[in-house]
């Protein structure tokens, strides 16, 4: 069992003790760090946790294998730091950091201190992306040629001023870090690594400093292309299309594949719903315990900020930016 604390319990760090707490015979969440004590007593009795406002505790604390973070993006790269520092495992709910050098400095941390890094992106975990990703290894689609990624959602409209995330240094590039930033990992895993992007990102319609529509233009390492869109202020939207030279996938949800022959036939093929959280918990926890890679690589994580950043720049630059 690997014994683990979490920092931050907003909405989505309560919703990763959820899945697994109770449920789970491979990772148990013991302490939570949090501003305010006072304010998570409820939670603490429902999930059995200890609390502490001092991140430091649960670093000196030997009964602690491993910690979550789920807190500001901009506290990533020297919470990582610390931990590793500590001997402790990590896994980083996205982005990882904001700009590739603290990424990268994140990952040499963990890796010089032997401790498994893991990333949550949950998406790797829906069963209709696992099939894609089968699919496309089996040769069904042929090379790939294009990809095709939309995140979309209404949730920007719900940022209040005061809010962490309302304001370009925790939110550049609009909604990349919330939602894009998931698109963005399903084509690195599909293509590879990014080698130039060129992006436009603007504020249209939300009051607080964060833009709202976002989108962007790629040309991959080897030379597949691509196009990301992700806006902060339009209705609920996923989708996921690879175009390759004997046929096209398509992902619009967790649970539904589309494949497209040439002669724009169409099969749909339909999964069972999983937990995708717990997934990738127990994931993290098998790599942690068999000391063995987690499925993102660490080079996808370094591009993948990389990428991000590389948009803030293009976008402001009005000109193609690359990626070394």
């Amino acid at each position: 069992m690997l014994r683990t604390a979490i920092c931050g319990v907003g909405r989505w760090g309560s919703r990763l003790i959820e899945s697994v707490q109770g449920k789970s015979d491979k990772i148990q969440f013991v302490t939570v760090v949090t501003r305010n004590p006072a304010a998570q007593l409820a939670l603490a009795d429902k999930f059995g946790v200890k609390l502490t406002s001092i991140y430091a505790d649960v670093l000196a604390d030997g009964g602690i294998d491993a910690i979550v973070l789920a807190t500001p993006h901009s506290h990533h790269h020297q919470e990582i730091l610390a931990a590793a520092k500590a001997g402790k495992h990590l896994f980083v709910e996205k982005p990882f950091t904001l700009t590739r050098a603290s990424a990268q400095d994140a990952v040499d941390a963990c890796r010089a201190a032997g401790v498994t890094l893991a990333m949550g992106f949950n998406r790797r975990y829906a069963p209709a992306w696992i099939d894609l990703m089968r699919r496309i290894g089996a040769g069904e689609v042929g090379h790939v040629l294009h990809v095709e990624a939309h995140f979309s959602g209404p949730s920007g409209y719900l940022l209040k001023p005061q809010d962490w995330r309302a304001n370009q240094i925790e939110s550049p590039a609009g909604a990349m870090t919330a939602r894009g930033v998931h698109a963005l990992d399903a084509m690195l895993q599909v293509a590879g690594p990014v080698a130039t992007v060129y992006a436009y990102s603007d504020r249209r319609e939300l009051s607080v400093d964060v833009d709202d529509t976002t989108s962007c233009l790629m040309r991959f390492a080897n030379d597949v292309t691509g196009s990301l869109t992700t806006l902060h202020a339009s209705t609920n939207f996923w989708r996921i299309h690879v175009f390759g030279s004997k046929g096209s996938l398509e992902m619009r949800g967790d649970t539904e594949l589309l494949f497209f022959a040439p002669d724009g036939k169409m099969t749909r093929h339909s999964f069972d719903a999983v937990d995708k959280e717990r997934a990738e918990l127990e994931a993290f926890a098998d790599a942690a315990a068999k000391k063995i890679n987690f499925l993102i690589a660490p080079t996808e994580i370094v591009n993948n900020v990389a990428v991000m950043e590389a948009m803030v720049a293009s976008a402001q630059s009005g000109r193609p930016a690359n990626i070394g």
